[in-house]
C-alpha cells in the first residue's frame, strides 16, 4: 500500500515518482505525486483517464504534452490540466531532468497502477517504451480500466481482443501480481 514519501523508479520510462498525498490521506479524493522525468523520460503512450482529471505543475525543466490534437510546451511555473476523458501523453522536452507536481482527482487505484508498472519494468515485463508485454497488458487493462484506457481503439474492442490473452495470463500465474492489500485478481468478462 502506497504511503507519503514512498519513491518508485521506473528504469524503462525514466520516471521517478514520490508519493506526496495518497488516497488514504485524502479519503480517495486526491493522489499527489512529485514526478521527476529523466531527459529522455516519457509516459509509455497516449492514453485516457475516463473519470480522472490530471493537473501537472512544472516546477523545473521543460515538458511536452499532447492534449487531444494540441501540442503544449510547458516550462517552470506552467500548469497543464488534462480533463477526464481527454487523450494525452507527455515527455521531458529538455536536456535536464524535469520536475513536475502531479495531482490526480479522484485517486481511484492510481497508486497501485504506478506500483504495478514499475514492478513490471523491473521484472523485464515491458517493451522498450514501458508498455506491459501482451500477457501482462491483458491483465493490466482489465485491472485498471477505471484509471486508464488506450486512446484508440474503443475500450470494448480492447477488452474483447485482450480476453484470450487475459485467460492465458491467469493460467500462467501472472494474475498473482494483482492480488494484495485492496487488490483483486483480474477477472474475465
Amino acid at each position: 500500500m502506497a504511503h507519503a514519501g514512498q519513491i518508485l523508479e521506473n528504469p524503462v520510462t525514466g520516471e521517478r515518482i514520490t508519493f506526496r498525498e495518497t488516497a488514504a490521506d485524502t479519503s480517495g479524493e486526491l493522489l499527489a505525486i512529485d514526478l521527476i522525468l529523466a531527459p529522455d523520460g516519457h509516459v509509455p503512450g497516449a492514453h485516457v483517464h475516463p473519470s480522472q482529471e490530471e493537473r501537472f505543475e512544472v516546477l523545473s525543466g521543460t515538458m511536452k504534452f499532447r492534449l487531444g490534437r494540441k501540442k503544449i510546451i510547458a516550462n517552470a511555473g506552467d500548469v497543464v490540466v488534462v480533463p477526464a476523458g481527454s487523450v494525452h501523453k507527455f515527455a521531458n522536452a529538455g536536456e535536464e531532468p524535469a520536475h513536475v507536481r502531479v495531482e490526480v482527482r479522484p485517486a481511484l487505484k492510481m497508486e497501485q497502477l504506478f506500483e504495478t508498472t514499475v514492478a513490471l519494468a523491473h521484472d523485464g515485463r515491458t517493451n522498450a517504451n514501458g508498455m506491459p508485454k501482451p500477457l501482462d497488458l491483458a491483465l493490466f487493462v482489465r485491472e485498471y480500466e477505471d484509471e486508464v484506457r488506450a486512446a484508440f481503439p474503443p475500450s470494448a474492442i480492447v477488452k474483447a481482443a485482450m480476453a484470450p490473452l487475459a485467460w492465458m495470463a491467469r493460467h500462467r500465474g501472472l494474475a498473482e501480481r494483482y492480488i494484495g492489500p485492496g487488490l483483486q485478481p483480474a477477472t474475465a468478462v
